[in-house]
This record gives structure tokens, C-alpha cells and sequence, in this order.
């Protein structure tokens, strides 16, 4: 018998996420305090579950339109024009996705021929650079570092500029830095990518979470309209993440394409899940004020504590996450991650997870209550200064 016939070598050479090491190895184990999944504590609120159990008694089970429930994109036009002064057509430049994950990679596959290159500022995000090898692109790592508050300027853009340069990814407020990005900064990078003809792919599904000055939606900047695919959803702001409900806004020829892709492969998200993010939009704006408030308090729990305990960390203004150094430990975050959760119970995920600019740094969440992270920290601590007294 011959042989079966390898797999894909774009599937096989894709790296497993580093995330999930330590939460497969955390799941095993008794008393861990967790602070490396990227998900709210949060229980969705009643007024939006309650919007489902009354679709499903209903009957309402049914597929919906390829683009997704009309008067969800009605909302979701009439939600971004209110926030952000931005205006999209629910008919044709609006769709709804499973879950940002989905809309990234069907925009990406809408762009790109084999070779394009897209310029991806990191750390970032864990799916980024896969999903563009997925694709058929060359993800190009720009590096942002933590003197620089993680912040992508054009000029380090600029640097890494090719004839096959195609696009930039964006993603701010930031996983895993929590860094948000001035509406000086973004403009910049805009002129940028008008001047080189190039798409700007801009993931802001923290938005609603940002602590300090104001978001910046990216198609709001003259100029950058035309050229920018905004992935948003329901997952972070609105403790929503097993919904799966995203959605893509651009250039209605950009989106009809994407939604050809869509409709062939997924065909729509599913109903229930649209039922409850319009209730979402429609009524439950003072829970989402109240749960950004908790993080904020949350956020400075965490970063005074990191501090106090000999580890830097600059205040994140935007997502749930903060990004301290362990430099001073002279472990790698490698390591210190894997024995931190062994000797003290506390998993959180290694910097180098997310890419260039994330050696000696680890990724912690504070989408957990405070008493937890209290605990975390008082373990961490004591990690910390064994290491301290076994190494003088």
C-alpha cells in the first residue's frame, strides 16, 4: 500500500500557540491562580442572555442572511457613528463573523496573493502572523519595546517597507501590552500607508476598553477610510467571548469579497448569538461602563503591585493586560513562567509568545477579581525573592 500523501507544509511548519502550553499544563494541576487567559471574569449580562432564551422560545433557529441580521448592522452603523463619528452602510459595508478570528482571516485571504508581505508591529497578538502564512503572505515583524510605551511609529514602519509590501496589521488597544496609540501616532501611520498604497488592517475589539485619553478609531483619520478593514465584536467589552460574534467594516467592494469567502465557509453566524449582541448595543451600555471601571481599578492593583515586587511594568492605558519585565530575575520568561507556575501555582504566558519586543516580559491578566490577583501577586512575591536569596 502507498503511502499516504504529506500534509500541507504551510499547516505542518505552523508553531503551536504559546499559550496554551501552560493552561494544558495549569488544567492539570490543584490551586492555580491564573492570569494568562485573555477572557472576562464576567458573566455576560442578564438583559443580553435573556434577549437569546426569548429568541430560542421563539423558534428563531433558523440561518440568516449571509451579511448577518440587518438590524444588527443598523446598530452596529448607528454604534460607531455615535462612538466615533464613522459612518458605514449596514447594506454593504458591514458583516457580521464569527468572532474577529474569522474576519481577520477571510480579510487577509481578500488581500493577499503568495508573497505579499504585511507589516505586523509586535509583541502581538498570537493568531496574527499565522493567520497571514495561512494566507499565502510574509508576516514582517516590527519590534516595539516598553521604553517606547510599545507604541509603532511610521518611521520604524517605514524601515521594513518593500515592493511587497501590502499591508499593515494593527491591533491597539493592545494584547498583549495593553498600549493604545495617540491620534498624532495614528495619523502618521495613515499618511504612511497612503503614501505607499497600502491596506491598513486595524483589530480594535478593546476599544470600549481603553482607561487613558480617548480610543482611536483608526477609518476615522482623513484618509484612511478608504483603505481600512476594522474588525471589532462582542467578546472583551461586553463579557461575550463564547458568543462568537464579530463583525468587519470597510469599502463595500473590499467587504463583498470578503463575505463571498464568508458565505462559502462559514455562511453565517449564528442566530442566537446576533439576537444577543443587538441586545447588546440596544441596552446594556451602564454594565459595560461599570465592568471598564472594575478593570481600571484591577489594572492599577496589578501594575503597583508588579512594581513594589522589583518587577517593572508600565501602566497599560487600554485592553486587560499588563506586560512586566522579569529581566531583573535573570530568568528567561520562559522559564520563569514554568517554574513560577510549578513552585507557586500562578500561570501567566511567556513574553516571547507574542514575538519581537516580548523577551523578558511575561503576560498577565487582570481580567480576574482583585482578591485573585492579590494572591497572585503575594505568590510571585515570594517566587521572586527565593530567587533573590538563591541568588545574592
Amino acid at each position: 500500500m502507498t503511502s499516504l500523501k504529506p500534509i500541507a507544509k504551510i499547516a505542518s511548519a505552523l508553531p503551536l500557540s504559546g499559550i496554551r502550553r501552560f493552561f494544558d499544563i495549569a488544567a492539570s494541576m490543584q490551586d492555580v491562580i491564573s492570569l494568562g487567559v485573555g477572557e472576562p471574569d464576567f458573566v455576560t449580562p442578564w438583559s443580553i442572555r435573556e434577549a437569546a432564551i426569548y429568541s430560542l422560545e421563539r423558534g428563531q433557529t433558523s440561518y440568516t442572511s449571509n451579511w448577518g441580521l440587518l438590524e444588527l448592522r443598523q446598530a452596529i452603523s448607528e454604534h460607531l457613528e455615535k462612538l466615533y463619528q464613522v459612518s458605514y452602510r449596514p447594506e454593504d459595508q458591514i458583516l457580521i463573523t464569527v468572532g474577529v478570528s474569522e474576519g481577520l482571516d477571510i480579510a487577509l485571504r481578500t488581500i493577499l496573493d503568495a508573497g505579499d508581505e504585511v507589516l505586523v508591529p509586535e509583541p502581538c497578538y498570537v493568531s496574527y502572523k499565522p493567520c497571514i502564512s495561512l494566507a499565502g503572505g510574509i508576516p514582517v515583524a516590527v519590534e516595539t519595546t516598553a521604553e517606547e510605551g510599545f507604541r509603532i511609529t511610521a518611521q520604524k514602519l517605514e524601515a521594513h517597507l518593500t515592493s511587497r509590501t501590502k499591508a499593515i496589521l494593527l491591533g491597539y488597544p493592545s494584547n498583549p501590552t495593553g498600549a493604545t496609540m495617540p491620534r498624532s501616532m495614528m495619523e502618521e501611520i495613515v499618511r504612511f500607508a497612503e503614501a505607499h498604497g497600502l491596506y491598513i488592517l486595524s483589530d480594535e475589539i478593546y476599544d470600549r476598553l481603553t482607561y487613558e485619553g480617548e480610543h482611536t478609531c483608526v477609518p476615522s483619520i482623513k484618509g484612511a477610510f478608504e483603505r481600512t478593514i476594522l474588525f471589532n465584536g462582542f467578546s472583551k467589552a461586553y463579557a461575550m467571548t463564547g458568543w462568537r460574534i464579530g463583525y468587519i467594516c470597510g469599502p463595500s467592494d473590499i467587504v463583498a469579497t470578503m463575505m463571498k469567502i464568508h458565505s462559502y465557509t462559514m455562511l453565517c453566524a449564528p442566530i442566537t448569538g446576533q439576537k444577543a449582541a443587538l441586545e447588546a448595543l440596544k441596552g446594556s451600555e451602564p454594565q459595560v461602563l461599570d465592568m471598564v471601571e472594575q478593570y481600571s481599578q484591577r489594572r492599577r492593583v496589578i501594575v503597583n503591585g508588579f512594581n513594589q515586587i522589583g518587577l517593572d511594568c508600565h501602566m497599560p492605558a487600554g485592553a486587560f493586560y499588563a506586560f512586566p519585565s522579569i529581566a531583573s530575575t535573570g530568568l528567561s520568561c520562559e522559564d520563569f513562567a514554568e517554574r513560577l507556575l510549578y513552585e507557586q501555582r500562578v500561570a501567566l504566558v511567556p513574553g516571547t509568545a507574542f514575538g519581537a519586543g516580548g523577551a523578558n516580559h511575561v503576560r498577565c491578566s487582570y481580567a480576574t477579581s482583585i482578591d485573585k490577583i492579590e494572591q497572585a501577586l503575594a505568590r510571585i512575591k515570594c517566587f521572586v525573592d527565593q530567587l533573590k536569596s538563591t541568588n545574592p
